[in-house]
């Protein structure tokens, strides 16, 4: 990812999606496949890539888990979550074959490394379904791979069917229990392999602690996460916040931002929208260009050396070092 690239910031394709397809996948978790309204091709993505929805009005992204190679068609699988915001229901419950759909994208926030050599993927529950684009990708590109996905059980096991006859089935292996032990699956480091994990927050935090104890280096370990951490493991703890204010670039106008309130939030009280999915530093819609000032970042996407360059910030979540950010809008 490089999201220093002005041309990625707030970069999308407005989409008019209908819904060609609806299976349940596995229990609570329904995929569907899209075609352009118009029936032209759609964009092309990258394994790793997203589109977000409009859930009835809410934002939601979702991976795109099909071959990357047949981008006449997008394939996403959502879980459906009870005590969500949403957008699961609304796409499990309501959505149905012959609807359309608005969409943007496809973004991606979660690439793979052009120069790997060998590939570790592991997932764990809806976390698969990155994890496929990059299987199709990785075999297309005979790049060596293995995959471990996780469930808590049979019927909680996505895709069955659809890895059983992937011609790359025989580098997927599918375990039905929680893995305490990280370690004898990721092995120690080797030059030019790396890591792709996706799934619960604890798995992923597991798996990376891990593989760092091994001696792998940040820079070949890739992580997506479809929620944030507690707000006890926030990078910056919520009670050191302090007022700020924020610039408008295009215009000068000068916007407050209080104590416990986002940049978003703040914005739009004067009529200023930033595109916004998560609302929690994981999705990455909101990513703004920074002109002028020290952001305080509390996302959970942007890399080390994004942060550290201080040329982009998720005002969503993130706030100020500086009483005043200068922003690209």
């Amino acid at each position: 990812m490089n999201l220093l690239d002005p041309s990625l910031v707030h970069a999308a394709t407005a989409l008019k999606l209908r819904v060609v397809g609806r299976e349940e996948v596995a229990r609570d978790i329904v995929a569907f496949e899209f075609e352009a309204a118009d029936y032209l091709p759609l964009p092309g993505f990258d394994a790793g890539a997203h589109i977000e929805i409009d859930c009835d009005g809410v934002a939601r992204q979702y991976s795109l888990c099909g071959d990357p190679a047949a981008p006449m068609r997008y394939r996403i699988a959502v879980q459906c979550e009870t005590n969500g915001r949403g957008g699961s229901r609304f796409m499990c419950e309501r959505v149905q074959v012959g609807d359309t759909l608005d969409a943007f994208g496809p973004r991606n926030h979660f690439p793979m490394h052009a120069a790997q050599h060998t590939a570790l993927l592991v997932s764990g529950g809806i976390g698969i379904t990155p994890m496929l684009a990059m299987a199709w990708a990785l075999h297309a590109s005979d790049t060596r791979f293995e995959m471990h996905d996780f469930a808590s059980a049979p019927e909680r096991q996505a895709f069955v069917d659809e890895i059983a006859r992937a011609p790359w089935r025989a580098d997927v292996t599918r375990h039905l229990s929680r893995c305490h032990d990280f370690a004898p699956l990721l092995g120690g480091f080797e030059a030019g392999r790396h890591l792709y994990v996706c799934g619960p927050l604890a798995m992923i935090d597991a798996v990376l602690d891990t593989a760092r104890a091994l001696g792998w280096p940040d820079d070949h370990l890739h992580c997506e996460r479809f929620a944030a951490p507690s707000p006890a493991a926030s990078p910056t703890p919520a009670q050191a916040d302090q007022p700020f204010e924020v610039e408008l670039a295009s215009t000068g106008q000068r916007v407050h931002v209080a104590q416990g309130q986002s940049v978003c939030a703040a914005l739009a009280e004067v009529g200023v929208r930033v595109p916004m999915s998560c609302e929690q530093g994981v999705c990455g819609s909101c990513i703004t260009r920074v002109l002028d000032g020290v952001p305080d970042h509390r996302d959970w996407i942007l890399n080390a050396d994004e942060q550290a360059s201080g040329k982009v910030f998720t005002p969503c979540c993130s706030r100020s070092k500086t009483p005043l950010l200068v922003l690209d809008l």
